[in-house]
């Protein structure tokens, strides 16, 4: 199982998913039950790989993700998310290892934070192509 954060600067997770071009993502296929989690990947993504410009007509490289973990993201991301085979889980956790840690022990994650960007993302999903 893929499981991939958005982010900024490569330690923490960020918001507004659809626009972000850095991603984390950890595979966990191999991971046996109590063995430290594995080094992410670093996942940089071209302008026109942005999920918010990308027009899905060829493979993406957060394809295979079962999981999306964010800080924010609008309606549109999760849908569009959702058509290529991702979930997509909103938190106020800001450390993608303490995510995965307590989501492998079966915990709640930290509710979202209020961000004002997702309330106009949500405004925007309104007319979006997704």
């Amino acid at each position: 199982m893929k499981i991939a954060f958005p982010t900024r600067d490569g330690s923490t997770v960020a918001g507004h998913a659809g626009k972000a071009s850095s991603w984390l993502v950890y595979d966990l296929a191999e991971l046996a039950p109590g063995a430290a989690l594995p080094a992410p990947a670093r996942v940089e993504l071209a302008r026109d790989e942005v999920i918010h410009h990308f027009h899905d007509d060829r493979p993406h490289p957060l394809d295979g993700v079962a999981l999306v973990v964010t800080a924010s993201a609008g309606d549109g991301f999760i849908r569009h998310m959702k058509t290529r085979g991702s979930e997509v889980l909103l938190t106020g956790e800001t450390d993608p290892a303490a995510a995965l840690a307590k989501l492998a022990a079966g915990e709640a994650l930290a509710d979202q934070r209020f961000d004002i960007t997702t309330s106009l993302c949500k405004l925007r999903d309104l007319f979006s192509r997704h």
